[in-house]
């Protein structure tokens, strides 16, 4: 249950939380713009509630995210910092690069792991899951192995 005074934050902001769970891992589904002012000062006390209340996974769906500028950044580099402190993780699903800077987006692929699919993103909480992971550069070498074999 969401505090009143925090419902009516969430609502005059121009960023949407939505807040669900699968198998145990609480999702948050963003939409809107995270930038400075009462849409990541939302954010930032959702967390702060949620680490409070026990939780220790938590996936950030961004997938619904107009915009990040630099302090919804350090938002999302709020949030990992505490997950970890409280002996858990935060992972990102639906990062878009064309919504932030391409430095941002390579300092947040550093601070987190990202996924693209929801369900890799869960099983990431779950060590005897496999999570299947594209490795480019792999297959790109078992290519060439290919081609240089069949010549």
């Amino acid at each position: 249950m969401i505090p009143f005074a925090f419902a009516k934050l969430l609502e005059g902001s121009g960023l949407e939380v939505k807040q669900r769970e699968r198998d145990g891992v609480v999702i948050l589904d963003l939409a809107g713009r995270l930038v400075l002012g009462e849409e990541e000062l939302a954010l930032r006390q959702r967390i702060e509630s949620l680490v409070e209340g026990g939780a220790r996974q938590l996936i950030l769906n961004l997938k619904g995210v107009s915009e990040i500028d630099s302090t919804g950044l350090g938002t999302l580099e709020f949030c990992a910092e505490k997950f970890r402190a409280a002996g858990g993780k935060c992972v990102l699903l639906n990062l878009d690069p064309t919504n932030t800077e391409p430095a941002d987006v390579l300092k947040l692929s550093t601070l987190f792991e990202t996924f693209q699919d929801e369900l890799d993103a869960v099983n990431s909480f779950f060590p005897e899951r496999i999570v299947p992971h594209y490795d480019i550069l792999k297959f790109v070498a078992t290519l060439n192995h290919h081609d240089t074999v069949q010549k």
